[in-house]
């Protein structure tokens, strides 16, 4: 059947039908520089609180049902649905807008009075997906790929699971997409939110940010994120990450959840994490992607409501008559292969064969919630705790006692929180699962409630009465563990540990069941679903508040779309306008750090190319220019590299050595003449190289720097880390600098730096009576920040044009920017252009004297 909705999947951009709201025009404030506002535009309202938030899910929190007598659908809130209870967080004034799929199929005739009435009644907007991309995206890619992956499963022969398949993956890009349609069809970029609920629809934020780069985006995952071994298999993990990071803050329930997304990102893309204040955050081209961490939590209300309630009273009564005299222990799961019910059962089953006196005396309640796919998946994990529940029933049921019951079928909440309410102890036995909220839920149950308190216990002690007990065994593979720190943590995998832990609450002292109830339920009641709603939403505010005070634009194509975004005083280089400030000029000093700025670092032959050696030759020959590598690196490297270069000047380990040109020695500062504190920082080098597969040291006659680039990127960052801690401790009375910089731990002497040769070489060249009146200086990493300070500082001495520009995008004392060193090299040749053109007998040449 065909849909009312946008669907192009050859085209992904098609956002032809979305009625564009007036935004900022982009225009040209410095030659060579687009923005996307007028510098005045910078102060734009910050006022957040009056966006609507625009919550999107795979489906709608809405339940569906056709009316027999007049052929129409009817439609009501579904209580149950998070997307819903979420709104209890947010500020009462504030609008939601809810986006995704309806559970049931309307006919594309219905489709347009179906839409409006679900919008003027609920706030929704179904999506309508086409029934062969739903099959293909839910059944296909969600459930039968990616669900499996996100739990740890691979497929590694053809019967233990669905392997990667580009149609079903086209068609999850589709979806994607037309959930992104709906979103443009209602937000005001400028004011809304959108917030993005679960791994159907991860790339759907790189749809959002491609059409408003300055769309205010969350996203939070509910299912787990394996560990970058699981997700590097993923044949379109690059193309996933880069979607999740055009949000602006991504939420986990647990911090393993997100240490593992961290992981891919640095070992996939690169990127590393910064901690500051609490807040974990991700640089990304210059926007700040924050990652947030918390458990989502259960509606309070809507439990405490359910309890009070005749229907769940008259349950509980009946149910209480059912067991009398037995104790129930309960289990409610979902019908999936990871739920481990059928452990469960070989544990129960072990626990009744080992402990005689509990045959007649526990019974294991095991409510089984439909299915949410269909395959045979599912159909084999039925049938296995079909048999295993056979087994055990076969063994050891008599008299009208049956050990295991099966609840089946659809079960209401109230039903639920009756059963939940009798049950001496919950078992969550999951062998992985995102969260499960089962605990929870089970917990508040079993609080106190007059009218439950009236069927539960009557003709029991007033002690009895007042006390409230619960206990629960949970897997310690599921997202809610690490928050219920009274419960039994089980590996289900292990069937003795489930015994003896069933064992253990079955009979565990009631003083000991009173207070590991009370410490649950205080953590509970706390962290329900308002509290983690609100959390996230203050997040996601917080992070999204410098949106408008950067210039944004896009680059990339289809997925790996990204969002350049910059501060209005830090902006790319263009060749154009320092060509212009250059040829103004005649007294110029240049800068160049050498490592990542005029050679990749990629490369193993660190040599410089006969393109670098020519650059650098035509510029230093221009009698105006004065032109420097200014480089960590030794003077046994750099001195032969460019023995060539007769005029140009070489600053190596960072200003320790000089050299003024060709024809002149090397100089040495006067700090660098005690090196004792090697014998001390060596061995602990060797240590720590040791011990770091990949890493190595390079020994400097005034510095040691230990390199950990080819190691791996945890575990060398881990270590450099502790390397940093321990040389800091062993060096702390020696005249020296231990500091990292990129994939380095470096220790270099003190009062040597970067900054230190700018200072030396603009009092130079004053001193020789040629003033500098333009200064470019280009450098990468962390070492070169002291020298874009030092010429930030000169602007005041009276230079007229001064270029501090760092390599890459990234937060920096600079003002400008090139991307890499492809950019370096394309605008030296620009300034070489330049100079070709001066006469070269001029007879005006600085000379550089000490």
């Amino acid at each position: 059947m065909s849909s009312i909705s946008s669907f192009n999947l050859l085209n992904l951009d098609d956002y032809s039908c979305v009625i564009d709201r007036p935004r900022i025009p982009r225009i040209m404030t410095v030659p060579g520089i687009i923005s996307d506002f007028d510098q005045p535009e910078i102060h734009h309202s910050n006022s957040h609180n009056s966006g609507r938030r625009i919550i999107v899910s795979n489906q709608l929190p809405v339940k569906a049902r056709l009316d027999p007598d007049s052929n129409k659908w009817v439609f009501e809130s579904d209580p149950d649905s998070l997307v819903l209870q979420l709104k209890s967080g947010l500020r009462p004034e504030t609008e939601c807008v809810y986006v995704g799929s309806l559970p049931v199929e309307i006919n594309v005739s219905d489709q347009e009075e179906v839409g409006q009435m679900l919008l003027d009644k609920f706030n929704c907007v179904p999506t309508f997906l086409p029934s062969d991309v739903l099959n293909k995206f839910y059944h296909g890619f969600c459930k039968h790929y990616l669900w499996p992956l996100f739990h740890y499963m691979l497929p590694v022969t053809r019967k233990q699971g669905v392997r990667f398949d580009r149609v079903l993956w086209k068609a999850y890009v589709s979806a994607n997409k037309i959930f992104a349609d709906k979103v443009m069809e209602v937000i005001n970029p400028d004011e809304d939110y959108v917030w993005i609920q679960d791994y159907h629809l991860m790339i759907m934020p790189t749809f959002l940010r491609k059409r408003f780069h300055r769309i205010r985006v969350g996203f939070f995952l509910h299912s787990p994120f394996p560990s970058s071994e699981i997700y590097r298999t993923l044949p379109v993990r690059d193309e996933v990450l880069r979607a999740l990071l055009n949000c602006d803050l991504i939420g986990f329930h647990t911090f393993d959840y997100a240490r593992h997304f961290l992981s891919c990102c640095s070992r996939m893309l690169g990127l590393d994490y910064k901690s500051k204040r609490g807040y974990i955050g991700l640089e990304y081209y210059g926007r700040t992607v924050s990652i947030k961490i918390l458990p989502v939590g259960i509606d309070m209300g809507q439990i405490e409501s359910v309890k009070s309630s005749s229907e769940t009273a008259a349950k509980v009564q009946e149910l209480s008559r059912r067991y009398e005299g037995k104790k129930v222990v309960l289990g409610v799961d979902d019908m999936d292969m990871f739920k481990g019910v059928s452990l469960k059962f070989q544990a129960f089953g072990k626990l009744l064969d080992e402990y005689p006196v509990l045959r007649g005396l526990v019974v294991l309640v095991q409510i089984l919630n439909p299915a949410r796919s269909r395959g045979q998946d599912v159909l084999e994990v039925e049938s296995e705790m079909q048999t295993v529940a056979s087994e055990v029933n076969r063994k050891f049921a008599k008299n009208g006692y049956e050990p295991i019951v099966f609840v089946t079928g659809s079960v209401s909440t109230h039903d639920k929180v009756a059963y939940y309410s009798i049950a001496e102890c919950v078992v969550v036995n999951a062998v992985r699962d995102g969260m499960n909220l089962v605990p929870y839920k089970y917990t508040v149950s079993r609080q106190s409630n007059g009218d439950l308190d009236e069927v539960l216990l009557v003709n029991k002690p007033e002690e009895a009465r007042k006390a409230k007990k619960s206990v629960i065994i949970v897997s310690e593979f599921i997202g809610c563990s690490p928050s219920l720190s009274g419960a039994i943590r089980v590996n289900p995998w292990n069937i003795e540990s489930v015994t003896e832990a069933m064992y253990s609450a079955i009979t565990m002292p009631e003083r000991e069941k009173e207070m590991r109830h009370e410490k649950h339920y205080k953590y509970v009641s706390s962290h329900d679903v308002a509290y983690w709603a609100k959390s996230f939403d203050q997040d996601l505010e917080r992070a999204c508040k410098e949106h408008f005070h950067k210039r944004c634009w896009g680059v990339g194509f289809g997925l790996n779309f990204r969002v350049v975004a910059l501060g209005p005083n830090f902006r790319k280089l263009s060749v154009e306008h320092i060509v212009s400030s250059y040829n103004k000029t005649n007294s110029r000093l240049i800068l160049l750090d050498y490592d990542g700025t005029v050679m990749p670092r990629g490369l193993v032959d660190k040599t410089p190319s006969k393109e670098v050696i020519s650059i650098l030759n035509n510029l230093s020959n221009d009698p105006k220019n004065v032109v420097f590598i200014v480089s960590g690196r030794g003077k046994d490297s750099l001195g032969p590299w460019f023995d060539s270069c007769k005029k140009l000047g070489l600053s190596a380990e960072h200003g320790c050595f000089t050299r003024w040109n060709g024809e002149s020695g090397w100089e040495s500062c006067a700090a660098t003449v005690d090196v004792g504190w090697k014998k001390v920082a060596l061995p602990v080098m060797e240590h720590y190289t040791e011990a770091t597969d990949g890493s190595f040291i390079e020994p400097k006659e005034s510095a040691l720097v230990w390199h950990h680039a080819e190691a791996d990127p945890d575990f060398g960052t881990w270590q450099a880390k502790e390397l940093l801690d321990h040389l800091e401790s062993v060096l702390a009375n020696e005249p020296v600098i231990v500091k990292r910089g990129q994939q380095i731990v470096e220790v270099n002497p003190q009062g040597v730096s970067k900054g230190v040769v700018v200072d030396r070489l603009i009092t130079t060249m004053q001193s020789n009576g040629r003033p500098p009146d333009f200064v470019l200086c280009i450098g990468d990493d962390q070492s070169d920040e002291d020298m874009f300070e030092k010429i930030s500082s000169s602007i005041g001495s009276g230079i007229a044009e001064v270029f501090a520009c760092t390599v890459g995008q990234k937060p920096s004392m600079a003002k400008y920017y090139l991307d890499d060193t492809v950019d370096v090299i394309k605008m030296l040749h620009g300034l070489e252009a330049a100079s070709t053109h001066v006469t070269r007998n001029t007879g005006f040449h600085v000379e550089m004297q000490t």
